[in-house]
């Protein structure tokens, strides 16, 4: 089998999400319509389809994604609590009084957010809301506003505890194993979703330096684009207050990780609990709350979860049309070995994250080029955070950005949409920069999971 087949299902399933059918519905749905053709043309063997049930089940009762809807939790009870905006507020007026301070504390407050949400849509519409007034109303370029809203929302991708980390960890793990397999090679050893975690902590501190070093010296260069906001100056008691809580939240729940106390899955529990501890002391959870909590955080995981088993239907009959051979002797096949390899993947996920959020990319993608990447040699922690970082700049980048798209959801109309793109250029070589030491300088992501036991 030639693989045509394989490529045909997946331009199809492209070309129908650009038309806006459900994510999950389509790749479930599409490719058992193309294994029914193929079971009638006698080009698909349909015992494949015998491992469904046995695969959704191993879905339903993996125990690493039941830190999604936890974290998801965590995240909307500091949001809906206010909490989030308590510590917007009063780091603005830290901050807001020096050229470019208002923008430093979207950063700082945007890492907060990342680590707590966990979800790039979730931190962009969040701090649209809650901080582009602001800096609109204190003569901030519109431009950079928008610029420092959307790369700081992006970091939910990066800044563990991240979903998409969860997500990607899973998957990883998965496609390690097979590699393994595939080579002959039968022990215990695995990539965790808490690998990820400690190797993001490099990554993600950097851009956030990055980001921040970046306002700031524009600020002293021209403070006319990011000037400093009339406001009164916040007491050292009114930031202790709004700070240390979720500081400490977000400590516990990464500390117990790295340490090794607990499992990501635990520490989500801890910190779903947590969290509705620190909304109960500032008396800000009631039914209503609870209420849309619980129905937020029930659309998400079912939403993450259809599509996962949409996926896992999909990797079964792209596999069973002889898809993922096509694509390993592509890959082999290419200049530059494996490095050569991970440079046309990077670049492929690069393209399709203007189109398919990181989780259709984490679950479609992924499955297929993972093994087949980790069996020329990769390291799969450095691969992972590769991706992870690939995806967050591929949400910046005009004209698809999803955070854009976020952003431009909850600005006013005064803000245009040229301002936006303009806005995030320097943040998208920013993020380049990174990925290139990245790739560079691999001790950036592994050196800490080499070190640190989770």
């Amino acid at each position: 089998m030639d693989g045509s087949i394989a490529l045909l299902l997946f331009g199809a399933i492209c070309a129908l999400l650009l038309f806006g059918f459900p994510v999950a519905l389509t790749l479930g749905g599409t490719a058992l319509l193309f294994a029914a053709v193929g079971i009638i043309t006698h080009t698909f063997d349909a015992n494949l389809l015998a491992a469904i049930p046995a695969r959704v089940f191993g879905i339903m009762t993996n125990e690493t994604l039941i830190a999604v809807p936890l974290f998801v939790m965590m995240g909307v009870i500091l949001e809906k609590s206010k909490i989030a905006e308590d510590l917007l507020v009063t780091m603005s007026k830290a901050f807001g009084r020096h050229p470019g301070g208002l923008g430093l504390s979207v950063v700082f407050v945007g890492m907060l957010l990342a680590a707590s949400t966990g979800i790039v849509g979730a931190t962009v519409v969040t701090m649209g809301l809650l901080s582009l007034p602001s800096m609109l109303k204190a003569k901030y370029s519109p431009s950079l506003a928008a610029g420092t809203i959307c790369a700081t929302g992006t970091l939910g991708q990066i800044i563990p505890p991240s979903i998409a980390l969860v997500l990607l960890g899973d998957v990883m793990s998965n496609a390690y194993q097979r590699a393994q397999l595939n080579m002959g090679i039968f022990n215990t050893k695995t990539v965790s979703v808490g690998d990820l975690f400690i190797a993001a902590i490099g990554p993600g501190v950097l851009l956030v330096f990055a980001y921040a070093a970046y306002i700031f010296i524009r600020a002293r260069i021209n403070p006319e684009v990011a000037p400093a906001a009339d406001i009164e100056p916040a007491s050292m008691a009114e930031v202790l207050q709004s700070l240390l809580p979720p500081l400490v939240l977000i400590g516990i729940v990464l500390g117990s990780i790295l340490v090794g106390a607990a499992t990501p899955t635990e520490a989500a529990g801890v910190g779903a609990i947590g969290a509705l501890i620190l909304a109960l002391l500032k008396q800000r959870i009631n039914k209503a709350l609870l209420q849309d909590t619980l129905h937020q955080t029930l659309n998400v995981t079912a939403m993450v979860f259809l599509i996962l088993i949409g996926a896992t239907l999909f990797s079964l009959v792209f596999r069973g049309f002889g898809g993922e051979e096509l694509i390993q002797s592509a890959l082999e096949n290419l200049p530059g070995g494996a490095f050569g390899a991970v440079f046309v993947v990077m670049l492929v996920i690069f393209l399709l994250g203007f189109i398919l959020d990181f989780i259709e990319i984490t679950f479609v993608v992924v499955p297929i080029v993972g093994p087949i990447l980790l069996m020329m040699g990769i390291d799969p922690v450095w691969l992972g955070i590769m991706i992870a970082l690939n995806l967050q700049t591929s949400f910046l980048t005009p004209p698809f950005g999803f955070a854009l798209f976020y952003l431009r959801g909850v600005a006013p109309s005064s803000l245009t949409t040229g301002a936006i793109y303009r806005g995030v250029i320097p943040f998208i070589i920013i993020q380049l920069a990174v990925l290139a030491l990245l790739w560079a300088w691999p001790p950036l992501a592994t050196y800490l999971p080499s070190v640190v036991s989770p």
